[in-house]
């Protein structure tokens, strides 16, 4: 399988925690870190099963000035991923221990497979489940 070629981004007031949480919650393993002087997440990679996400601290440069934590937006959150999971009661109840906020609890889907939303502890939405949308196993689309 080629390495994927989208690859989401995210912004973090405290990344380096986050990089913890998203490990221990999710299942993503550290790739990359690289700190900055002050100790802030100036860049960082964690992987999931053949997927990536970058991630860092919130900062005013070029970038960053463009992009916040949805901690920084009133907890507003306009995106986030999909990620699918091979079991997804098992990682509903990993992500859920962890203190991830279920904002849609699990469920089958009309269109096929089963998952649930959540928020991480800044606000990020995530979405996680067994739906595959590159496996003809789909109901075709009307």
């Amino acid at each position: 399988m080629p390495n994927p070629n989208i690859i989401p981004a995210f912004v973090y007031r405290d990344a380096a925690e986050m990089i913890e949480w998203l490990c221990r919650a999710f299942g993503f393993e550290k790739h990359a870190v690289y700190q900055e002087p002050d100790g802030k997440v100036a860049h960082a990679e964690l992987t999931y099963e053949g997927g990536m996400i970058m991630l860092g601290s919130e900062n005013d440069r070029e970038f960053g000035k463009h992009v916040k934590s949805p901690l920084s937006l009133s907890g507003l959150s306009t995106s986030g991923p999909y990620v699918i999971v091979a079991d997804a009661d098992a990682h509903y109840a990993r992500a859920k221990a962890a203190g991830a906020e279920i904002v849609v609890d699990i469920k089958d889907e009309s269109y096929g497979g089963r998952g649930y939303t959540c928020r991480d502890p800044e606000g990020t939405l995530w979405s996680f489940g067994t739906y595959d949308p590159w496996k003809p196993a789909h109901p075709a689309q009307s």
